[in-house]
């Protein structure tokens, strides 16, 4: 069996951010002209009820 990679990389969140407000903050034209930007997709699970 192969080992597994230790050192594999996980996106993670600085300590004290509100990850809601600053994920939906859209870059500023000065950065979307440098390619300066991080595309978010925010996927939702709504169950109703049966």
């Amino acid at each position: 069996m192969e080992k597994r990679q230790e050192n594999e990389v996980k996106a993670t969140v600085a300590p004290g951010i509100d990850d809601q407000e600053e994920l939906a903050e859209s870059a500023s034209n000065k950065d979307l002209e440098n390619g300066n930007f991080t595309e978010v997709t925010r996927l939702t699970d709504q169950v109703t009820p049966s």
